[in-house]
């Protein structure tokens, strides 16, 4: 532990001495992005539907980031990062002051929670221009599970979920964990699903959107919502996220975002990736 101690302090002292060796700071005021003529965006590194790194930077919030640059004259650059312990992690990290190990902040954060609790915990940030709301779902195989009356129907058949995620809290808690030995763990929701199409599942609780990009409206599958105690059924809510003192950018970036609902091609990029939008 002292080694790694020491190492990072190591680290930190060099990039203190190099300056913009090993970071390239974000340009927040909206003059200087103009000026520069690139909005660089922060999005997770593999969160799909929405985002992700291998094999070159894809997803709706890809494609979402780039419509928005166009409708502000910019290019576009994006910094894909991991998930942090935390979201308050990810908005310090990516939004207002940037990681220790020399990366970001950028100038706007895709899919941020529009939540007032994470608002009034980081009033270093604006969070804003929320659009989409996501759900979580139970899809079933129908040969598998012809008929289905609710949660109980799953009880002894294999239902995938993704590891650390809100769909295995709520499963494996249900009914005084109940459905603890149904539920199979995977890295993702995504991976879940392609071992449902496989025929290795009966069924998966994931959120909709990932269901939905997944599944394509295969008829073998279902996909219902399914009432849990400890489940927020209105679902949760994505935005941006710029700094605080940035409001400039964002009401720039909010004018954008409005400019493409009206126009249709938010509905558009959602359809692209098989994901019905859900406008807040």
């Amino acid at each position: 532990m002292l080694v790694s101690l020491k190492r990072r302090t190591a680290l930190l002292a060099l990039i203190a001495c190099t300056g913009t060796l090993l970071t390239l700071p974000a340009r927040a005021d909206l003059d200087k992005i103009r000026t520069l003529g690139t909005l660089s965006v922060a999005v997770y590194d593999d969160y799909l539907p929405y985002s992700k790194k291998a094999g070159g930077i894809t997803g709706i919030d890809v494609d979402v980031a780039q419509a928005l640059g166009k409708k502000m004259g910019l290019k576009v650059s994006f910094l894909p990062f991991p998930a942090g312990e935390s979201l308050d992690d990810d908005l310090r990290n990516m939004v207002w002051k940037g990681h220790y190990l020399g990366y970001g902040p950028a100038d706007v954060m895709m899919h941020v929670p529009v939540d007032p609790l994470l608002m009034n915990q980081n009033p270093q940030v604006s969070i804003f221009a929320p659009y989409h709301t996501d759900s979580v779902r139970l899809v079933r195989n129908i040969a598998a599970i012809p008929q289905f009356d609710g949660i109980a129907s799953m009880a002894g058949k294999k239902i995938g979920v993704e590891k650390i995620s809100i769909s295995a809290m709520v499963l494996l808690g249900e009914e005084n964990g109940r459905y603890r030995d149904d539920v199979r763990i995977f890295p993702t929701g995504v991976e879940a699903l392609e071992k449902l199409k496989a025929g290795e599942l009966d069924g998966v609780l994931a959120s909709r959107s990932e269901i939905e990009s997944v599944l394509r409206d295969d008829p073998r599958f279902e996909m219902r919502e399914v009432a849990f105690q400890r489940l927020p059924r209105k679902g949760w809510i994505a935005g941006l996220a710029v700094k605080k003192t940035n409001p400039e950018l964002a009401s720039a970036l909010k004018e954008a975002m409005e400019s493409l609902f009206e126009s249709g091609e938010m509905l558009r990029i959602f359809a692209r990736h098989g994901v019905q939008i859900v406008k807040p």
